[in-house]
């Protein structure tokens, strides 16, 4: 096992003294594991709380800040966190306007973010959720009852954060995630298998000169292997398979993400089929963000999101935003 790290039990522990050294305008709790704005609560203003397992850099703490989460949640690798770092994040930047959870659908999420905010409303907290379910590769999978969640949240939790940044109260912020969800649909592409600090070695199986079409962020399994395929011949499955299921009418917000090994040389050139393929679709693309977002630790591979779009959802997108991974307009 190849990786900068000292011992696989202080990996997320690690990391966050490495964030809060990196970032002072967060204010980063090690021990309880919450990352949160520095100036949080702010008066008047819906507060965004997401988490998940480690792994999947810079989701989610990289997106706390100005115009996007108040507060993120890691657990451990692959692993939901817990109830108790949830209720401890929502009280801490809860001003009175209520929280919203976003939680992508993996059944250890579900469920723990439901225990949270049961806690949370005992404690006086306003709470609303938002399940994130935007994957079409597959219905079920190993870690889900219904469709992954996975680059939406990126977009449900920048245009909802930009919502909350303006005052809107948590209804309107609720009801706004909840309309990007529903507009966004996404597909994955393994081209290697990732490699988890406890296990040490490739979660999964992927002989040489396979690729495997429709994997979650998990490296769970897709829809089927084939041989290795060029990057036109990818973008031609990925993004019919997306349009098949969304029907876009209109313009739409393209993510084109990397796994977390694949260099922006290789997703810039993937991002070139990719608005070719729209292109020829007659799909116009509104705006596109390019980079290593929602990943699966060194994973090679690639997703494709879209966001169907309307003028308010695109006025939310380009409002500013300032944190650790996405900045503009501020």
């Amino acid at each position: 096992m190849r990786m900068l790290i000292n011992v696989p039990e202080t990996v997320v522990a690690d990391a966050l003294r490495g964030m809060a050294a990196a970032h002072p305008e967060l204010a980063v709790d090690v021990e309880n594991r919450v990352v949160m704005r520095r100036d949080a609560p702010v008066e008047g203003k819906v507060a965004l709380v997401s988490g998940g397992g480690s792994g999947h850099e810079p989701m989610h703490g990289g997106f706390v800040g100005p115009g996007m989460l108040a507060a993120a949640c890691p657990g451990e690798v692959f692993t939901s966190p817990v109830p108790d770092q949830m209720v401890r994040a929502a009280a801490a930047v809860d001003s009175g306007s209520g929280v919203l959870f976003v939680v992508k659908n993996y059944t250890g999420d579900v469920l723990n973010f439901e225990m949270a905010a049961e806690l949370a409303e005992d404690e006086g907290i306003q709470v609303a959720k938002v399940l994130v379910d935007d994957d079409v590769a597959v219905t079920d999978s190993l870690y889900t009852a219904g469709r992954r969640g996975t680059g939406a949240t990126l977009f449900v939790e920048k245009i909802a954060g930009a919502a909350a940044e303006e005052g809107q109260p948590l209804e309107r912020v609720e009801a706004i995630a909840r309309q990007v969800n529903a507009s966004s649909r996404s597909f994955g592409v393994a081209l290697s298998a990732c490699t988890t600090p406890a296990k040490g070695s490739p979660t999964f199986e992927l002989p040489p000169g396979e690729l495997e079409l429709g994997i979650g962020i998990h490296g769970e399994p897709g829809r089927e292997r084939r041989a290795m395929m060029t990057s036109r011949e990818i973008a031609d499955v990925a993004v019919d398979a997306v349009l098949d299921d969304l029907r876009p009418d209109g313009p739409v917000l393209a993510l084109v993400n990397g796994m977390g090994a694949t260099p922006l040389l290789e997703l810039y050139g993937f991002n070139a089929e990719v608005q070719r393929v729209l292109a020829e679709r007659g799909v116009p693309v509104a705006r596109t963000l390019v980079g290593n977002y929602v990943t699966s630790l060194d994973m090679a591979g690639c997703s494709v999101t879209l966001c169907r779009l309307d003028e308010e959802l695109l006025r939310l997108w380009d409002a500013p935003v300032e944190t650790p991974a996405l900045r503009w307009g501020r």
